[in-house]
């Protein structure tokens, strides 16, 4: 699965990373862009366990 996001470095050097799980917003940040994009994937896990999948990440598509 692919979540699109968002990283930019701010005006005090610090990596700022952001992405949509759903209708849910969640933020990283970090040092550097690796440990930014780390925190972020935290906060989406985080985001998964205590809320679940949202509709558009659990929809099946069967194929016959």
């Amino acid at each position: 699965m692919h979540i699109p996001y968002t990283v930019e470095q701010d005006e005090d050097g610090v990596w700022c990373t952001h992405a949509y799980v759903g209708r849910v917003g969640c933020n990283g940040n970090g040092d550097t862009r690796e440990d930014a994009l780390a925190d972020l994937h935290e906060a989406v896990l985080m985001i998964l366990e205590d809320d679940g999948a949202p509709d558009e990440f659990t929809i099946m598509l069967d194929i016959a």
